[in-house]
Parts: C-alpha cells; sequence; structure tokens
C-alpha cells in the first residue's frame, strides 16, 4: 500500500519515501514508525502503542521516542513548533493528522525471461506462504506471516531480501524452486504454509539452499491463537532469527570450498564469522587474520571491521589479549564501520563491544540499544546487551536479555555465550544453585567457554562447594591461563565495587590468588 499526501508518497511494500519524486533517507525503524501513524490516523496512537509497535515493548526513554518523532517530522518537513502533520496530542500520544491518499502500490514489472547472475553476497526470497485452510479469506495471514518475515529479515544488511512486489508473483503457481531463484537472482528461498482450524494454527517454514537443491532449515509452529498478532509476531521473530544463522553456515561452508587464491573479502568474512562463533583462543586468532585480510582488499568493509572490532575486545574479555594492547586498534575499527553503515546493527554492536571492555557502560548500553532498534532479532547484540547491563549492575534485567537472546534464536552458535551470561546474572542476585545450573548448560554446550567456568567457579566459591570450585578453577586455569585476582581487578569493568567484590569473593573461596 501507498500512502500520498502533500508532496510525499510513503511506500510500504518498497519501504520508502519520496518527496516530489525525490527519496527521503529516512532509519528503518523512523520509517516503521511513520508507517505506523500513517496508517492508525484514524486515532491517537500511545507511547505504548509506539513501544509495543516499534520497540517490541523493550524499555525505550521518553529522549529516544521523541528523537524518533522529530526524526519522521524532519524527513517530513515538519517540526515540533508547528506540527503540521504529526501532533502531539499532551497526555494522550501522537496522531498523524495530514490528508491522505490511498493508493495500490504499482505493479511490478515483468519476471525477467532469462536468469541473472547471482550476486557475490546472497540474496534471498520470501514466497507468500500457502493457506492450507481451504477458506480463501483466509489468506490474509498467511501473506501477513510472509510479509513480516520479510521486513524482519530486510534488518539484515549483510544479505539482501527480494522486494515482495516481485516474489510473490509466484503465488498459486507450480513453479519449481530452482527456477524462482534463477528469474529473481537469489541463492535462498523461504517458503511455507499455514492451516488454521476453529482456535488453532499451523504453520511450517523452509529455507531452501536453490544452488544445491538442499533444505537448509525447516520448523513447525503449533499455536492457539488467543491474540492472532502476538502470535504472528512470535511466529515471524522466531522464523527470521532462525534463518540468519543457517545463512550464515551455509555461506560459510560455501566459501570453504573456493581455493585460497580466490577468495574475496565477502568470503573471508565468512570464514572468520566461523571462526568467531567459537569462541577459542585458537578461533579467535585466526577469525582475527581472515578479517583483516578481509579489511586488506576493502578497506570501507563495514561489517567486517565492526567483526574485527567485537573480536578483539571478546578476546580481551576472556583473557586472550591484553586491553591496553587492542582497545585503540578495535575502537578505530567500530568508528569506521558506523561511518561506513550507520544503519548495521553489527556496526553498533562492535562499538558497543569497544565502549563495554573500556569501562564506558552507558554509551555501550546505548549502542547495544540502537543495534537492536535496528534489528529486534540480532541475538547476539542482545547477548552483548545482557552482558552490559549485568556489569551496570542491573541483574533482574540482564538476566531477563539473556532469556530473549536464548528464546530468539535456540539454534545459535553462541548460546552457550547467552546461557554464561545468564548464569552470571543471577550469580550476583546470590542464586547461586540456578548461577550453577546455567554455567553447567553453557558448558553443555560447549565444553571449553572461559566464561562459564568463571561462573561455575565463584558460585561454589559461594556455596562451599570444594570439588566443583577445584575443578571449575581447573578448566578456568586451562582456557585462561593467566586468570588471577589481580587480572579481574583491572580488567572487568564493572560500575560498582560491591559487585566486583562479591565476584573476588566468590574467587577466593573458589581457590584463586
Amino acid at each position: 500500500m501507498r500512502f500520498c499526501f502533500e508532496n510525499n508518497v510513503l511506500d510500504g511494500d518498497l519501504r520508502e519515501l519520496t518527496c516530489a519524486g525525490e527519496a527521503v533517507p529516512l532509519q528503518p525503524q523512523v520509517f516503521d514508525l511513520l508507517l505506523y501513524l500513517v496508517s492508525q490516523r484514524a486515532r491517537v496512537v500511545s507511547k505504548d502503542d509506539l513501544i509495543s509497535q516499534i520497540w517490541s515493548d523493550r524499555i525505550v526513554s521518553d529522549s529516544a521516542l521523541n528523537s524518533r518523532i522529530n526524526a519522521a517530522r524532519k524527513a517530513l518537513g515538519d517540526d515540533g513548533a508547528t506540527q503540521r502533520l504529526i501532533k502531539t496530542i499532551p497526555r494522550k500520544g501522537f496522531r498523524f493528522i495530514g490528508d491522505v491518499r490511498e493508493d495500490v502500490a504499482a505493479a511490478a514489472e515483468p519476471v525477467p525471461a532469462r536468469p541473472r547472475a547471482v550476486a557475490d553476497r546472497p540474496a534471498i526470497a520470501v514466497l507468500a506462504f500457502e493457506n492450507m485452510s481451504g477458506d480463501p479469506a483466509q489468506d490474509y495471514f498467511g501473506d501477513g506471516i510472509s510479509e513480516d518475515i520479510l521486513t524482519a529479515l530486510s534488518k539484515q544488511r549483510w544479505f539482501m531480501v527480494i522486494a515482495r512486489n516481485s516474489s510473490f508473483t509466484y503465488k498459486g503457481r507450480a513453479v519449481h524452486i530452482r527456477q524462482i531463484a534463477e528469474e529473481l537472482g537469489v541463492r535462498y528461498v523461504v517458503e511455507g504454509s499455514v492451516r488454521k482450524a476453529n482456535n488453532r494454527v499451523r504453520i511450517t517454514a523452509q529455507l531452501n539452499d536453490a544452488t544445491s537443491g538442499s533444505h537448509l532449515w525447516a520448523e513447525r509452529y503449533d499455536r492457539e491463537l488467543v491474540d492472532v498478532f502476538a502470535v504472528q509476531d512470535e511466529i515471524t521473530n522466531a522464523i527470521a532469527a532462525a534463518i540468519e544463522p543457517q545463512i550464515h553456515a551455509a555461506e560459510s561452508f560455501r566459501s570453504h570450498r573456493k581455493p585460497p587464491a580466490s577468495l574475496d573479502a565477502w568470503d573471508l568474512l565468512m570464514r572468520a564469522l566461523s571462526h568467531y562463533w567459537r569462541v577459542t583462543r585458537q578461533d579467535h586468532e585466526a577469525a582475527q587474520a581472515l578479517l583483516e585480510r578481509a579489511i586488506g582488499i576493502d578497506p570501507n568493509y563495514g561489517q567486517a571491521l565492526a567483526v574485527l572490532a567485537a573480536n578483539h575486545m571478546f578476546g580481551a574479555h576472556l583473557g586472550w589479549a591484553e586491553l591496553a594492547g587492542v582497545a585503540p586498534a578495535a575502537e578505530a575499527a567500530a568508528l569506521a564501520a558506523v561511518r561506513c553503515d550507520h544503519e548495521d546493527a553489527w556496526a553498533h554492536a562492535g562499538l558497543g563491544s569497544v565502549y563495554f571492555s573500556t569501562r564506558r557502560l552507558a554509551d555501550a548500553l546505548s549502542e547495544f540499544e540502537q543495534a537492536l532498534a535496528l534489528n529486534p532479532n540480532f541475538s547476539l547484540a542482545q547477548g552483548y546487551y545482557a552482558l552490559a547491563l549485568s556489569y551496570a549492575g542491573r541483574s533482574k534485567e540482564s538476566f531477563e536479555a539473556a532469556l530473549r537472546a536464548i528464546r530468539l534464536s535456540p539454534r545459535d552458535p553462541s548460546l552457550a555465550i547467552y546461557h554464561g551470561i545468564a548464569g552470571y546474572a543471577r550469580f550476583t542476585e546470590r542464586r547461586y544453585d540456578e548461577a550453577i545450573a546455567l554455567a553447567r548448560e553453557a558448558i553443555r554446550h560447549r565444553g571449553d567457554l572461559t566464561g562459564a567456568y568463571r561462573v561455575l567457579a565463584v558460585s561454589a566459591g559461594m556455596t562451599g562447594d570444594g570439588m566443583l570450585a577445584e575443578m571449575a578453577l581447573g578448566e578456568l586455569r586451562r582456557t585462561q591461563p593467566n586468570i588471577s585476582l589481580h587480572w579481574i581487578t583491572t580488567q572487568l569493568p564493572w560500575t560498582g565495587d560491591a559487585d566486583r567484590e562479591h565476584y573476588l569473593e566468590g574467587f577466593r573461596r573458589a581457590g584463586l590468588r
């Protein structure tokens, strides 16, 4: 649907705002907010409505909300004084008051008859989900799921998502996946089905590698339709979060099949990420070397710069590198990543990791929040955000954020890290038995995770379980030989002295000197 007002056209399908035919740049979140206000113009939209729809019920400050409203006004040539189009209703919320004409978006150009070359970076098409209910009136639900998945995946800046007007042309047609991929120029195709019966719905989704004809991922979701939109949002987020790591893995596999001499910057980034997720000292060093090669080929490769910054900082946090030695290079890389693409969630996550490790926790939290605003399904940013919250003394929020990361991506390669962070949050709340259980779950997923052994050691120390503390400390010394009370005191970024002393006391009781 397109909304026309004054000299502006707001196109929800193309996710584009134009003024007098010229494109107006908008951050994705500002676009979402403006689209929501225009589509809901018949009523006053409350702050709670906006937080629910745009921020997925995350805690948002009034200043952050007002900055997005001001950005939307500025894009339309409006401001807070005149309020020509976006009006503030005191103590109630906001309303779009411009005269709007709705227009069906222009039909897509015919699908090209000849195959197009697949781009170096992957592209993905989301087909309209098939209505299996036998009731044509239910088409809207499957279309809604498909469109929401398409929108969620579009927030991933490292691959291209084909527009709805192209991918939905195959609706109701029996066309082979490989033909669709060739005609649209994509490597990956998402398809699925929806079956509604009474108050229940079953949704299946499948990610296909069109070049090999293989299925990379498939899942089925059965839900009660107590709240249709809540179910739609929940399943959309689950599917979008599950698809990203599967494409990462497939692209990494593809890059490893190439001869070393033919690797480009994209291939090197994919190989680096496959090492980054493993979280070992050897993989940390391998990822760094690959990222430096990628940046050598393309010095303005924003995501490679962001991952390099995060890799440096995670290595310092786990004791594999000296913070003072890597922090300047990491900060330079993260700032360059933001300059390359300030709407890339990875760039803000990388900068947040730098601020976290260098004890600028307020700035770190702000950057992680920005990353999540740009891509709410970015589980790694959610995990980093949880870690920063714990060191900022906000234990309950930290635990909840870590659980969100786990729920977002239950097959995530960083799942062990999220359990470890949740465990540390419980330690700070003196809930030592829960901390031990979560640390053990992290170790079950990955047996050499330094952070999980830290949580296990301090929690066992505080409970007086000498045998468990001795085992955890022995494994920690294996994964981080330089661990000491002095290292903890000088390298980890607490804002509160009491939290640092609590952690140190756990290590003293575990036997660390």
